[in-house]
């Protein structure tokens, strides 16, 4: 199933995660990771590199290893096909913090 990807926004406009991908200061490391979110609207859950995890109820994680780094990006589905993008972070500890989850809910709501 294809996917559209959208960017969460504030209600002044601002999109945290794409600002996040803007400022991975390695051009090769932002270019993987704007590739595996092609991915997904392309090929949907099928990409190739990218695992999905459900976090609890609709909030999901996508895991991106780019550059040997890992990335975090929180999501949710709507309308089917609609994956919007909520919270992103790089990846330091084995669980994900919830800090980071926290953040993600309230985006969510």
């Amino acid at each position: 199933m294809r996917l559209t990807v959208n960017y969460w926004r504030t209600s002044s406009g601002k999109a945290p995660v794409e600002k996040y991908i803007d400022e991975i200061g390695d051009k090769e490391e932002k270019a993987e990771l704007l590739s595996a979110l092609k991915g997904i609207q392309e090929y949907g859950t099928d990409v190739v590199g990218v695992d999905f995890r459900q976090i609890e109820d609709k909030l999901w994680e996508l895991k991106i290893r780019a550059h040997s780094k890992q990335h975090r990006i929180f999501y949710v589905v709507l309308k089917g096909n609609e994956m919007i993008l909520l919270h992103a972070y790089l990846k330091k500890t084995p669980k994900a913090p919830v800090r980071e989850i926290q953040t993600a809910k309230r985006r969510l709501k």
